[in-house]
């Protein structure tokens, strides 16, 4: 079976549909791995680094702001 969808994807040149195969593709294989550009990995360090330092808020902080902001409305 997979070497005869092998050769039909093979036989397809639409890049659309290539692409919703890959999609399909992606989410159905048990791959934990996931690709991270340069960018990406940067902003993890750099966020890993703020959060050391304590460059952080809670999230009951946000919504304890959050709700100050609205009641002054």
């Amino acid at each position: 079976m997979k070497k005869v969808l092998i050769h039909k994807i093979a036989e397809i040149n639409d890049v659309s549909f290539l692409n919703a195969i890959k999609t399909i593709l992606e989410s159905k294989t048990h791959s934990n791995t996931i690709s991270l550009t340069s960018e990406q990995r940067k902003e993890i360090t750099d966020s890993k680094k703020e959060i050391e330092k304590g460059l952080y808020f809670e999230q009951a902080e946000l919504e304890n702001e959050f709700n100050k902001w609205i009641n002054a409305r």
